[in-house]
């Protein structure tokens, strides 16, 4: 490699990774086609290296492709991370743009409220939500701010617990009216259970603490916590879910509440570089307060 290539050239590698073609790379960074062509061969030049085989379904990755993509990930990752550091003006100024993570139901459940709060009193303050139940990386800057149900590990992050947040079984009164409410676990077998599809290191996590068979019969599969919230609400069966969020409702009953009870931790966290950031300090203390008021 005779001199190093023009980030510019990864930003186009990363986006015909991600579509899988051409054309897909040129929609998503709204450049011409020849454009993304002409990144794509000038970067296999720089690198001597061949990135992409074409197939009757579209570009295929070569292995070298492959090795370099989580660099490439990370690139864009930095630059994102940049550009909302660089959103922000001099001084105290709460404006810019902060990007959280939390689960699906902290985000549609339990965030609306506070960050319409934040909004009112910060009108130049921007905020990127992504609803993802997976940990997002806030070292590699994923996100500047996430809300977390797991305490976190690594020593370079500022973490403040609000509290903790019980999940329980529930089902609608209506259903429980027609089936019967389970007077213990083994009654459970004869009810409509609401659950996961696959099986993560952290339900499993979950499973062993909670007297349930490693993989209970349901009668509804959906990875999606968002999703079971629902078919909970619409009476189809029995499920689990925050205790708060049921206790909002006054058609939702809780199940064997003396038996199926697990408690999380409800925190949020930041990168420590961060908190001189008046608008991530902003964002992250009005989650701190309001999520407060959420666990106990």
């Amino acid at each position: 490699m005779n001199h190093e290539p023009n980030w510019d050239l990864y930003r186009t590698f990363l986006a015909v990774l991600r579509e899988g073609s051409l054309s897909g790379a040129a929609r998503m960074l709204g450049l011409t086609q020849p454009s993304v062509s002409r990144h794509i061969d000038t970067l296999e030049e720089a690198l001597g290296k061949r990135l992409f085989l074409r197939t009757q379904r579209g570009l295929a990755p070569t292995d070298a492709a492959l090795e370099l993509q989580p660099y490439a990930e990370a690139l864009a990752l930095t630059s994102a991370a940049l550009l909302r550091a660089a959103s922000g003006t001099a001084g105290d100024a709460i404006t810019g743009t902060v990007r959280v993570s939390a689960s699906e139901v902290v985000g549609v459940e339990h965030l609306p409220p506070i960050l319409t709060g934040l909004r009112r009193q910060h009108p130049g303050l921007t905020v990127e939500l992504v609803l993802s139940n997976r940990v997002d990386d806030l070292l590699r800057r994923e996100a500047d701010i996430a809300v977390r149900m797991v305490e976190p590990e690594q020593q370079a992050l500022v973490a403040k617990r609000c509290g903790t947040i019980t999940l329980g079984f529930h089902a609608r009164a209506d259903y429980l009216e027609k089936r019967g409410t389970p007077g213990s676990p083994e009654d459970l077998a004869r009810h409509d259970l609401i659950g996961f599809d696959r099986e993560t290191p952290a339900i499993r996590a979950y499973l062993s603490r909670l007297p349930v068979p490693a993989r209970p019969d349901f009668a509804l599969r959906a990875d999606s916590d968002l999703a079971q919230l629902a078919f909970i609400r619409a009476g189809f069966g029995i499920g689990m879910c925050q205790v708060p969020l049921a206790a909002r409702e006054p058609s939702l009953v809780r199940v064997l509440p003396d038996v199926f009870s697990l408690d999380l931790g409800l925190w949020v966290v930041m990168h420590e570089d961060l908190k001189t950031s008046p608008r991530c300090r902003a964002v992250f203390d009005a989650l701190a307060q309001g999520l407060s008021l959420i666990g106990r």
